[in-house]
């Protein structure tokens, strides 16, 4: 197990190569990318000295510190975590596909830490807290999967329908703009027998405008514009709303309504002035965590996915009991499907 460390630690360095542009950063820009890696790593930034910070999360995750200066280590670090190499996924795309062996989706809006713990106490019973993240993690994969995890790049189609929840209640009385929207991807989105992004991928809208309350009784409205969703190795999927994804709030609303479930679709004004979005308005107390978003690609899209080993692709169908009654949303294969 040591040599496993150990290679996953010359891992790490091997990325030291495809650093960020510009390996000369400045303080602020440091301080930016440390907080990005112990936001990925701890689901939070902590205080403290740079380097002592930066020693930490290298003896957390490969059990020793890396070499190189303060830019290089923590461009490696993020790197591996969110982007690997042409030859080795990185430790998120790995995380996501032993989530989604073990769970059928992925917790994407939680920490590494706090996502390997929870797989290790599923399998084991017990985290091995002892150990670097790394290797835990590869020992979780190794349990799972009798081959390494691989990807394969494939092309996502144009106006691909995705149907998503809110992770958070959403309130017009507290909405700012510029306020971050966090909603998870409610099935597996798959071009083929490839996984692009499981069921609890991380779908990102964000809050364009407010308008206060005005004169005549009119109430106040919050616009949101729907963004990305993050792919398995958190390669950013442009979304908007068009024809496409007004079709499938349509073709869906009013049964969801009629089971106590908020359609945010219902509420929509688009897609003339409100390209891309959403509003709410003032009078409504709250959008619920759970609402439904629907929205779709912006356009056709390369990602690199995971080629689902034939054992597994069973796991591949709809977990969403309301799946069977979608219109032109993403089916198991990654095709619009019609009932």
């Amino acid at each position: 197990m040591r040599r496993s460390v150990l290679v996953l630690a010359c891992a790490a360095v091997v990325l030291l190569g495809v650093a960020f542009p510009g390996a000369a950063q400045d303080d602020a820009s440091t301080f930016h990318v440390m907080g990005r890696v112990e936001q990925l790593v701890y689901g939070g930034v902590r205080t403290g000295g740079l380097i002592d910070r930066l020693n930490s999360v290298e003896r957390d995750m490969f059990g020793r510190e890396l070499p190189g200066s303060i830019a290089e280590r923590q461009t490696a670090l993020l790197n591996f975590i969110e982007k690997g190499t042409e030859y080795q996924p990185s430790l998120l795309f790995k995380l996501g596909v032993a989530e989604w062996a073990v769970e059928r989706r992925v917790d994407s809006l939680s920490p590494v830490v706090r996502r390997v713990e929870s797989l290790e106490i599923q399998l084991e019973g017990a985290p091995q807290v002892e150990r670097p993240v790394t290797m835990r993690l590869e020992r979780v994969l190794g349990l799972l999967l009798s081959e390494p995890v691989a990807t394969l790049e494939v092309e996502i189609p144009a106006a691909t329908v995705l149907r998503s929840s809110l992770a958070h209640s959403l309130s017009p009385r507290t909405a700012k703009k510029g306020d971050v929207v966090d909603m998870v991807l409610d099935s597996d989105l798959v071009i083929g027998v490839n996984l692009v992004a499981p069921r609890g991928s991380r779908v990102t809208a964000v809050v364009t405008d407010v308008t206060k309350p005005r004169s005549f009784g009119r109430p106040a409205e919050v616009k949101v514009g729907v963004e990305s969703l993050f792919s398995l190795g958190s390669q950013i999927i442009p979304l908007t709303f068009g024809e496409e994804s007004k079709q499938a709030v349509e073709a869906e609303s009013a049964q969801l309504a009629a089971a106590g479930t908020s359609v945010v679709g219902a509420l929509l004004l688009g897609p003339v002035g409100l390209v891309g979005g959403f509003l709410i308005r003032g009078d409504l107390k709250e959008l619920p965590a759970g609402s439904v978003v629907f929205s779709q690609t912006a356009a056709a899209v390369k990602i690199a996915a995971y080629p689902v080993p034939a054992g597994l692709q069973g796991l591949l169908k709809k977990t969403d009991s309301t799946a069977t009654t979608e219109k032109r949303t993403t089916g198991s294969d990654g095709n619009e499907t019609n009932p």
